[in-house]
């Protein structure tokens, strides 16, 4: 059995935070939270998730429960949009706090997954929350003052208006600054030709998880910043269905 649910949850500041869980029956299963990217200024959160079916697709594929959380100033999460900031990282440990809690979910098998934007919060947040089981990181940037330097205009002005240019603004967003704090197994997903991120982002933001002894998987693809289904699915299966295996039972 299976349900796909809507949820407003407390950030923990008395904003709400707009939840989509899809979730099986199965006791002690594992579960996963998406974090949206930009979406190309339409603001669906995470009901882009629901609506092209990804949600139920992966809890029904791997057996787990999967949740989508909106950003705030996403979907119908209370804004403004602060571009990955402290407010979007509160809002995402909201709804990690709340899936844990959910019936049937191991609390000790939850794997966050970031795209884009998401994975520069979802880096942030692995750097708050040492319980999770694992992260995957899409098209991130985990340096933002470097990227702001040689970003196109358009972006540059999101940053300004949603960020400031302060340098604790941009340290509240680099999560390479962070990494020594990060204790959680970690896929990376990059594109060779990535424009808006830069593919030495992931390779500087793996190295720095590496040094600190944890496992680091880095996967550079031969394309741009959106990253093809056929060339990363393959790679993203064979990860979650290691990290959500059944645990061996001895008798």
């Amino acid at each position: 059995m299976m349900a796909l649910t809507r949820h407003i949850i407390d950030r923990g500041d008395g904003a709400e935070v707009e939840l989509f869980l899809a979730r099986v029956s199965t006791a002690n299963a594992g579960a996963m939270l998406f974090v949206h990217g930009n979406q190309g200024g339409l603001l669906l959160g995470g009901r882009e998730a629901v609506d092209d079916g990804s949600l139920l697709l992966l809890s029904s594929k791997l057996n787990i429960t999967v949740a989508a959380v909106s950003q705030p100033g996403f979907g119908s999460s209370d804004g403004p949009a602060d571009f990955c900031g402290p407010a979007t990282q509160r809002a995402i440990v909201a709804a990690l706090d709340f899936i844990r809690t959910q019936p049937g979910v191991d609390p000790g098998r939850i794997v966050l997954y970031g795209n884009s934007r998401g994975a520069v919060a979802s880096a942030m947040v692995a750097a708050q929350f040492p319980d999770l089981r694992a992260i995957i990181l899409v098209a991130g940037v985990y340096d933002l003052r470097e990227v702001y330097q040689v970003s196109s205009r358009g972006l540059q002005r999101a940053i300004q208006r949603e960020a400031g240019l302060s340098n604790e603004a941009f340290l509240d967003r680099s999560a390479l600054y962070h990494a020594h704090r990060i204790q959680t197994e970690t896929l990376i997903l990059h594109g060779k030709y990535d424009d808006r991120a830069p593919v030495d982002q992931a390779e500087r933001f793996a190295a720095a998880l590496s040094a600190t002894g944890l496992p680091v998987a880095l996967n550079i693809f031969e394309c741009g910043h959106r990253i093809p289904r056929e060339q990363r699915m393959p790679v993203f299966r064979n990860f979650l269905q290691r990290i959500f295996a059944p645990a061996a039972t001895y008798h």
